[in-house]
C-alpha cells in the first residue's frame, strides 16, 4: 500500500513539473508573438509573464511538497515561495504591465489598419506606447511605432493621428520641446522607423 501511495505521489509530482513546463513554453510563445510585427491574438492570450510565472512556480513548489518528505527541503521551498511573492507583487504594482487604451483609430480608407495608443505609467512618469495593428482577427499583427516617457521634456505625447493611409503623425512635447514625427508604413504595416524618447 505504501509503494502504491509513493508511486501515485511521484506521478503527481511529475505531472506538476510537466504542467510547469507547459506554462513556461506557453509564455515563451506569447512573448515571441508580442514582439513588433508578431501575431496579436496569441500575444493577447499567452503573454502574461506574472500569471504564467506564478502558476509555473506554484506547480513546481507543489511538486516539491508532493515528492519530497524532508521537512528542511519543504521549509526552503516554502521560504522561496514567500520571498518570490514579496518581491514580485510590489514590483508589478509599481511598474505595472500595460496601460489604458486611449486611441484606436482606423486609417483613412482602410478598416484593416488601426493606430493604437496605450497610456500607462513608469513609477511616477506617464508613458505612451504607440502601435499599428495590421490585418484582421487571426492574421492581425501589431507593429511598435513609439515608446514615449514623460520623464523627458519632449517625451509627452501631444497628438497621434493619421496623415494618410500609410503615414502616422506624432507630436511630442510643447513649446521649444515640440517635435513632429512622421512615420511611413509599408504595405504590411511595418514602420519605416520607430520613435523612442525617455527611459
Amino acid at each position: 500500500m505504501a509503494e502504491l501511495t509513493d508511486g501515485r505521489l511521484k506521478r503527481t509530482a511529475v505531472a506538476l513539473v510537466g504542467a510547469a513546463g507547459v506554462l513556461v513554453v506557453t509564455e515563451v510563445i506569447g512573448a515571441w508573438c508580442a514582439r513588433s510585427g508578431g501575431l496579436r491574438l496569441p500575444a493577447q492570450l499567452f503573454h502574461h509573464p506574472l500569471l504564467f510565472g506564478c502558476a509555473a512556480s506554484a506547480a513546481l513548489i507543489c511538486a516539491v511538497f508532493t515528492a519530497v518528505r524532508n521537512p528542511v527541503v519543504r521549509f526552503l521551498a516554502g521560504l522561496v515561495a514567500v520571498a518570490a511573492a514579496l518581491t514580485v507583487v510590489p514590483v508589478y504594482l509599481v511598474f505595472g504591465s500595460g496601460g489604458e487604451q486611449t486611441l484606436n483609430a482606423a486609417a483613412p480608407g482602410r478598416s484593416d489598419r488601426r493606430l493604437v495608443v496605450e497610456e500607462g505609467a513608469a513609477v511616477i512618469d506617464p508613458v505612451w506606447r504607440v502601435y499599428v495593428d495590421e490585418g484582421s482577427w487571426l492574421t492581425k499583427r501589431r507593429w511598435r511605432i513609439a515608446y514615449l516617457n514623460g520623464d523627458a521634456a519632449d517625451g509627452y505625447l501631444t497628438d497621434a493621428s493619421w496623415s494618410g493611409a500609410d503615414r502616422i503623425r506624432l507630436v511630442t512635447g510643447e513649446g521649444e520641446d515640440r517635435r513632429v514625427h512622421l512615420i511611413d508604413l509599408s504595405d504590411d504595416g511595418r514602420p519605416s522607423r520607430t520613435v523612442s524618447i525617455g527611459r
